[in-house]
């Protein structure tokens, strides 16, 4: 992926921009049944599949994580590394906080489709509808490091966060564009699906759920955080500088 440019304002609208969902089936059948397995209880995945019944790596808690195991930590710490490197505005995907943030949002109810309605059928959505898939975000995400990995081994015989940071960059480019399918799976769709949108939220999201360390990306777009607009203040620093965006305030600062 290119870097986005050094000129400040045309990194704040890369910085802005929202995530792209894609609602094409991103697999294809044999790993739509497949997934089906994967969201029953672990009782009916062992009468489906012995070889679906196996767990999941262990999270990876010596590093702070509660979904990550080492391999996908490794993955995604890279990744972000190189979405979002480090230079004279931010400093690195890390240490911003951006895998954190990912993990926090896997291993919780967002992860885990806690609200959602996991009952077939899975059909092809419409853009809007999102994925159309038997698996929670967590599974999907899981899935697509391992696809991922899988891809980049083919091409450099080596695992993702072995690559140089130019290799990470035109592999990682290649892969949102959708030239870097793994199998039945489309590692387009699952970027701009699940990976991307958890990005922007890292980004952009109070920091008391674990990204935006410093508020470091509020303050690099003047936003103020948790005091809201109101009309007089939108008429009055229309494209203009935003004295509250200098020192903005998060949750943990009115608690």
């Amino acid at each position: 992926m290119k870097h986005p440019p050094e000129d400040p304002k045309n990194r704040r609208q890369f910085l802005k921009r929202a995530a792209i969902v894609s609602g094409s089936l991103p697999f294809g059948a044999g790993f739509v049944a497949e997934a089906a397995v994967a969201g029953l209880s672990s009782e009916a995945q062992a009468q489906a599949s012995p070889a679906a019944a196996e767990p999941a790596a262990a999270a990876d808690p010596a590093r702070g994580y509660t979904c990550f195991s080492q391999d996908e930590s490794a993955f995604v710490e890279a990744m972000v590394n190189v979405m979002c490197p480090a230079d004279r505005y931010t400093p690195s995907g890390v240490d911003c906080g951006l895998s954190i943030f990912m993990d926090r949002q896997l291993s919780g109810p967002y992860g885990k489709a806690v609200k959602w309605y996991m009952h077939g059928p899975w059909m092809p959505g419409k853009p809007q509808q999102g994925y159309q898939l038997p698996l929670t975000p967590e599974q999907y995400f899981r899935a697509g490091v391992a696809a991922a990995n899988e891809a980049c081994k083919a091409r450099f015989q080596k695992t993702f966060d072995q690559l140089s940071p130019s290799q990470a960059d035109a592999f990682l480019k290649d892969l949102a564009d959708g030239k870097l399918d793994s199998g039945d799976m489309s590692l387009g769709s699952w970027f701009h699906a699940v990976v991307y949108p958890l990005f922007n939220q890292a980004c952009f999201a109070d920091p008391i759920y674990g990204g935006n360390s410093d508020k470091v990306f509020w303050k690099l777009i003047g936003f103020p955080g948790l005091p809201a607009f109101n009309s007089v203040n939108i008429v009055q620093y229309r494209d203009k500088p935003f004295p509250p965006g200098k020192d903005p305030k998060s949750i943990a600062d009115f608690s």
